[in-house]
């Protein structure tokens, strides 16, 4: 088994009447993007803020780099080795981007003008930001506040990153650029902890999933885990017929309205063709076809229900 970096065992947390956390436990191996997801006020949040240091719990244990987070708080190392890069953006517009960062990693310890002024150098061109180096923050576009915000919360390059919400905002450009970002940041040995509501991104690029909601953790996983644990494999067969049919159809397993039928199938080699053969054989020609495999987002609300979460 990979090397565990961050753990969070049994987290509890209470604000007045509320339990934000209520037992949530989980770990960050090394060298892994693993996405925490959940509906609002899962308690994602709060956890965040408990391994940063902004919330004490009111029960559990947090350990960093094999380092009680507590000992940390007191001095440790393992604190050093943490990047946090908030949801909202935490820049000085009035500043330009290099000085921004070369702030930002003066907070963060990075030691002596030389040292300061290589990681300056290389966060600007790691985020395509070089050339406006000397400009004003506040006249960057959303793209651009990003990206020098994630190069902000990573200049000292710690070994655990927690990220909430990277990509929130953006154009698809700037998204596809930030994911590239962080996919380096892994390739240099760097762990991820990613909070964020693209289920889709989530799918595509994390090693592993957490699933909280109600101050708990309610199903972790890789993908194929969770989906075995939930909705099964099976594929979601959906054919348009160019007309509907005037007679009843025999399909066997499969669901008719009006124009549309519906199947699920484990083995779409074996179990499409008779379908399509038998809606041939009535005379229908079939004007499109979809074949749709589970998603995490199936995962998510098979798991949290559809309720609006305000």
């Amino acid at each position: 088994m990979p090397e565990t970096v961050l753990e969070v065992h049994d987290a509890r947390k209470r604000f007045g009447a509320s339990e934000a956390l209520r037992g949530a436990s989980l770990e960050l191996r090394r060298g892994e993007w693993l996405a925490l997801l959940g509906p609002n006020g899962a308690g994602k949040t709060t956890l965040l803020r408990s391994i940063t240091g902004r919330v004490r719990l009111d029960g559990g244990a947090l350990s960093l780099l094999g380092e009680p987070l507590e000992t940390a708080a007191r001095g440790g190392a393992a604190r050093q080795r943490l990047g946090v890069v908030p949801q909202d953006i935490a820049l000085y517009g009035e500043l330009n981007a290099r000085e921004n960062l070369a702030l930002f990693g003066a907070l963060h310890g990075v030691a002596g003008r030389r040292a300061l002024r290589e990681r300056v150098d290389w966060a600007l061109a790691w985020t395509g930001l070089a050339e406006r180096a000397r400009e004003r923050v506040k006249g960057f576009s959303g793209g651009m506040k990003r990206r020098l915000n994630i190069a902000c919360g990573v200049l000292h390059q710690p070994e655990v990153i927690l990220l909430d919400e990277p990509t929130v905002g953006v154009d698809p450009q700037s998204r596809a650029r930030i994911w590239e970002m962080l996919e380096g940041l892994r390739e240099r040995g760097a762990s991820l902890l990613i909070t964020t509501h693209q289920l889709d991104e989530a799918q595509q690029i994390c090693d592993r999933i957490v699933i909280i909601d109600h101050g708990v953790a309610i199903a972790s996983g890789t993908l194929d885990e969770l989906i075995a644990a939930t909705v099964g494999s099976e594929r979601a067969v959906i054919l348009t017929l160019e007309a509907a049919p005037e007679a009843p159809l025999e399909l066997a397993g499969a669901a008719l309205d009006g124009r549309v039928i519906q199947a699920r199938h484990r083995d779409i080699a074996r179990e499409l063709p008779p379908l399509l053969e038998r809606v041939q054989a009535a005379g229908l020609r079939v004007a499109d076809v979809k074949v749709e495999a589970p998603s995490l987002q199936a995962v998510f609300l098979h798991l949290t229900g559809r309720e609006l979460r305000e």
